[in-house]
């Protein structure tokens, strides 16, 4: 891993390690007191049925920190808002002020200082009672300075509602503030700007002759298009002015070019003196000031889906319902010849050392998913954007896990023995070897699972990740133990034990046909691997193949030959694997960054700035959250989506698609998903340009997305364009 992406990761997750209990969500020590004063404030007096009122959040920092803006730049996160508000009400998208750039050691960080008012249009009904209005907003947000420190805070106002007929007026108490932010807001740039290449160098054009400016500043909307701390040159010429960028080291060689979507700043000379002006770029640029997106698109958005998993024991129960579909899912099916034939080998022992596998089975998959869960919760911790199955993200663990089911493939198919009395390790550690292969069974289908989601599965990890570290390793027990629970009842149950065969010669048959599966499962990440790396690094990752495929070889030869030809297999096997980690560097360096989705067939890649501008147009809108290691994803995007029924539907009802793949780390993709109670894909969106928006389930079929499409409001659709 590059040294610079390593210090992304690291630095926000050493600064909680610094700060000690507050990683751990203890009571805050004094010197983390106040760090930031939130408050919930309105600019209308009262509300106004069928009219728009204008809410904020107000965090005011304490000197030297700082919160972030929407793309925090090298790390980071955006604050984020959950909304509780009386039923007919709906909160639209942040309309954030420009940002700072704030350089914290070689990163740069893009956000606020001092204080910065968050403002939110939220829609009133047509009818009202006679009130008061109760509004509720919870705010989460990471405030840094050099060390970084989480918080939250439940907020609440209330207000009258107004006469009918009338207007509501200004609070003359937050008059100053909302005029003051919202000089903040950036505005549609007044002159052509375009993003161009030159040699490979993005340079941003503005037509604008005789601009006098300095202190030039572009903020992309991406998190992934440009080198955050690079340093941006501006020239101006008759034409106008330049700015010079540097394309972001985690995009793909064979990515598009970035477009010019962000926020522009620079400081004007004028008569009067000196402005500090702000201005929106691309597709997603406001049409006003005061305007913002009428859609919930930001990640500041009440979580969809966290009612689903209401309270711990509700979500434990979820994830162990999850965990109990997982063994049908996909995922599982290799896994699950190993399984059986770890039965049929053990069903001639007695039925307490049966057991004692069941029970060895079942603590591989509890380690492993505990093991896994609290690395997760560090690393979110830390500032990282990432979740459910980001193991998988990393080139490195799927060509692991390639070369290790290779291996054990190879294995069955009779190419070499793993263990047992021939390897001269001892009758008595190869039984303690059968019972650590039962736990590696636990493990292995536990990582091999995790490409998965199974229904009940998705609220439930997405509610656990949000509620603090105990609750969340409660929630992946009970996942853990819904996966483990089947093999391990039938390892206890004597009666069924006698239904299995006896082991015999045909189980040499049997090994050789379960390999196969084994086999398609190598196929399908060296699949995967393809899509996160470059061509030099899908070349090392096929070579490491090759190399397990001759270590194994040479072991078995070895075991077979005398003392000297053993030595000579040792170290030939000992060269094999130096060779292996050697390829395994290779391919790291060859990673990609985010996958960019072509556009096809009416599929748009997503991005947050395009999201935006469809829902101000008041276009439905579907959004696909995949990637090529969710095997679920693979299954519901052939078997569903690219159905003629349900491409037919989209067409019928006019839906923009957009299609976000999470294959590799995507910081944007991530926090949507976060926005809608959910750690991991696949996860389905349906916008229905008004505001509202449905989570569709994670096992779609062609019923579930007619209907989801049928039930839009109407107006919406082609019928609107026609009115």
């Amino acid at each position: 891993m590059p040294a610079r992406r390593l210090a992304r990761l690291l630095v926000p997750l050493l600064a909680l390690w610094g700060a000690g209990p507050v990683a751990a969500q203890a009571p805050r020590p004094s010197k983390y007191a106040d760090l930031v004063r939130a408050e919930l404030v309105t600019e209308e007096s009262a509300v106004a049925p069928g009219a728009t009122l204008t809410a904020g959040v107000r965090l005011t920092m304490k000197p030297g920190w700082h919160v972030y803006w929407r793309n925090p730049g090298d790390s980071g996160l955006p604050p984020e808002i959950a909304w509780s508000l009386p039923a007919g009400f709906s909160a639209g998208a942040v309309a954030w002020p420009a940002p700072e750039r704030i350089p914290v050691g070689d990163l740069m960080n893009f956000g606020y200082e001092d204080e910065v008012l968050l403002t939110v249009p939220v829609a009133v009904p047509a009818t009202l009672g006679p009130g008061p209005v109760s509004l509720r907003a919870k705010v989460s947000y990471l405030v840094c300075e050099r060390e970084c420190v989480p918080g939250e805070a439940s907020l609440a106002t209330s207000l009258p509602v107004a006469p009918a007929g009338t207007s509501p007026r200004p609070d003359p108490r937050a008059a100053a503030l909302f005029a003051q932010e919202r000089a903040r807001l950036p505005v549609p740039a007044p002159w052509p700007v375009r993003l161009r290449q030159e040699s490979g160098t993005p340079v941003l054009d503005i037509a604008a002759p005789g601009l006098k400016a300095r202190d030039v500043a572009f903020f992309p909307y991406s998190e992934t298009a440009l080198e955050h701390a690079a340093a941006q040159v501006a020239t101006s010429d008759g034409a106008g002015l330049h700015l010079r960028l540097q394309r972001s080291s985690q995009a793909a060689a064979d990515a598009p070019a970035p477009g010019a979507d962000g926020v522009l700043t620079l400081t004007e000379d004028t008569e009067s003196g000196p402005v500090r002006r702000a201005y929106a770029l691309g597709d997603a640029a406001p049409p006003a000031p005061a305007a913002a997106s009428p859609a919930v698109t930001t990640p500041v958005a009440a979580p969809a889906a966290t009612g689903e998993a209401e309270g711990l024991w509700h979500a434990a129960l979820l994830a162990f319902l999850g965990g109990l579909l997982l063994n049908l899912m996909p995922c599982v099916f290799p896994v699950l010849s190993i399984k059986v034939l770890s039965l049929v080998r053990h069903s001639g022992e007695s039925p307490a050392r049966v057991r004692l596998h069941g029970l060895a089975y079942a603590a591989g998959v509890l380690a492993t998913f505990l093991g896994l869960a609290g690395l997760l919760i560090a690393l979110r911790a830390g500032g990282a954007q990432i979740g459910w199955g980001f193991q998988l993200q990393s080139p490195l663990v799927v060509a692991g896990l390639a070369y290790g089911l290779l291996a054990m493939g190879l294995s069955l198919s009779g190419v070499w023995h793993l263990g047992g009395r021939a390897a001269g390790l001892g009758d008595g550690l190869a039984r303690r070897a059968g019972l650590e292969g039962s736990f590696f069974t636990g493990v292995l289908a536990t990582v091999v699972a995790t490409p998965c989601t199974a229904p009940f599965m998705g609220a439930a990890v997405g509610y656990g990740l949000t509620q603090g570290a105990a609750v969340a390793l409660t929630v992946f027990a009970a996942l853990g133990l819904g996966l483990a629970l089947p093999f391990a009842l039938l390892a206890a149950w004597p009666a069924g034990l006698r239904r299995l065969p006896r082991p015999g010669a045909w189980m040499e048959t049997l090994k050789g046909i379960l390999a196969f599966p084994l086999y398609l499962t190598v196929a399908w990440l060296v699949w995967v691997l393809s899509q996160q790396v470059g061509p030099t690094g899908l070349m090392a990752g096929l070579t490491g193949l090759v190399l397990v495929g001759f270590c194994a070889w040479t072991i078995e030869r070895g075991r077979m030959a005398g003392p000297l030809a053993r030595r000579s297999a040792q170290a030939a096997v000992l060269l094999g694997l130096v060779g292996l980690a050697g390829l395994l560097v290779a391919l790291d360096r060859d990673r990609a960054g985010p996958v960019a989705v072509a556009a096809a067939d009416g599929i748009e890649p997503f991005s947050r700035a395009r999201l935006d501008a469809l829902l101000a147009e008041h276009r439905p809108v579907f959004v696909n959250m995949t990637a090529a290691w969710c095997i679920t994803c693979q299954v519901n995007d052939r078997a569903t989506l690219r159905a003629a029924a349900v491409r037919e539907a989209f067409k019928a009802h006019d839906i923009a698609q957009l299609k976000g793949d999470w294959t590799n780390q995507n910081p944007e993709i991530t926090r949507v998903l976060e926005a809608n109670g959910r750690s991991g894909v696949p996860l389905y969106l349906l916008y229905d340009g008004r505001g509202g928006v449905a989570v569709l389930p994670q096992i779609l079929t062609e019923a579930t997305v007619r209907d989801a499409l049928a039930a839009l409001p109407a107006g919406t659709g082609p019928r609107a364009a026609l009115r």
